[in-house]
């Protein structure tokens, strides 16, 4: 930020994940702080357990000038709360923002109005404290706070680290401290001195193993593979499920005359960005292949509730090389 801003918004998409969005908080206000003591800056209302926020402090927060400081911070917890009306009488106040007063709203409690959205956008800034689904995304994300935090990780350190949590990147800022307060500021962190610090392997997303798959890459679908049903994973019918479910998308997608993200999106009540992967796996596969592979998996789904002497696991291993290996003679083909 190159000066005060009246107000910040921080959202968290669809679902704010309240880690997330609460370490987005704290790296504004501290932006925001430069330097300050935030025990004489700082005012947070909203706190949890209080049913509804109360407007009218609010309204007093962000119109009383700094006393004996030259900057307030006015943080607010879980904005969604924030009634239409409420959020008007916000709004009204940001049209004539107070000198040396800004507004840090924390998304969660529900969707905050659209007028009082707009009106920080106007006068200040909205930040998105969500991830994104794909694997790019999380790993992108755990670079950014890994150049942010104190301690350096090398580079095998940070691809453990990035592996190791998976989908829960909230955990990510506590890693890092711990290791800052274990290890001191500026020390360099090799692979060897992380691992103690990583606990359990965090969630794996299903699209994790498809995207591996579709990708050929079937040494990286096997270790997605393998986090997916370890300790505390997922029992093997339901990862036959979630491929059979992928494919059963594709199988309806070929032939529907579906062309566009949108179109695919639609047809199968999904958002737009996985209906494109799964639109372009369609046209990469071809519709032979795309119905080998759903009678592959109706195999395995057979084979893990019993039908074979196989263990389920080597059944799920021996589904995803196969389905692996389509993909791949598709690309070689295309």
């Amino acid at each position: 930020m190159t000066g005060p801003l009246a107000a910040v918004l921080v959202t968290g998409g669809r679902d704010p994940d309240p880690a997330l969005v609460g370490q987005a908080v704290r790296d504004v206000v501290h932006e925001l702080l430069d330097g300050r003591d935030p025990a004489t800056c700082v005012e947070e209302l909203g706190p949890v357990g209080v049913e509804e926020l109360d407007v009218a402090r609010l309204v007093d927060a962000m119109t009383t000038p700094p006393f004996l400081v030259d900057r307030r911070i006015v943080v607010v917890r879980d904005a969604g709360r924030l009634t239409a009306a409420d959020a008007a009488r916000v709004v009204a106040v940001l049209e004539h923002p107070v000198a040396g007063v800004s507004v840090v709203l924390a998304a969660g409690g529900g969707t905050v109005p659209a007028a009082l959205q707009r009106a920080v956008a106007d006068v200040g800034e909205v930040r998105d404290a969500s991830v994104g689904v794909s694997s790019r995304d999380r790993r992108a994300f755990v670079q950014a706070r890994a150049r942010a935090s104190s301690v350096r990780l090398d580079g095998p350190a940070l691809e453990r680290l990035t592996a190791q949590v998976g989908a829960d990147v909230a955990r990510v800022e506590g890693i890092l401290a711990t290791l800052a307060a274990t290890y001191g500021d500026g020390a360099q962190v090799s692979v060897e001195e992380i691992v103690p610090f990583l606990g359990q392997g965090g969630a794996v997303p299903e699209w994790d193993l498809t995207d591996a798959i579709a990708a050929g890459d079937a040494p990286r679908a096997l270790d997605v593979l393998h986090r997916l049903v370890g300790p505390g994973g997922r029992a093997a019918p339901l990862v036959v499920f979630s491929l059979q479910r992928h494919y059963l998308r594709l199988l309806r997608l070929d032939g529907s005359g579906a062309r566009t993200k949108e179109a695919a999106a639609s047809l199968l009540s999904v958002s737009a960005f996985p209906a494109g992967k799964l639109l372009a796996q369609v046209s990469s596969l071809g519709s032979a292949r795309v119905r080998q592979a759903v009678a592959l998996v109706a195999v395995a789904d057979e084979d893990v509730k019993g039908a074979t002497a196989l263990e389920p696991e080597l059944v799920l291993e021996i589904l995803v090389a196969r389905l692996a290996r389509l993909h791949r003679a598709a690309g070689r083909a295309a």
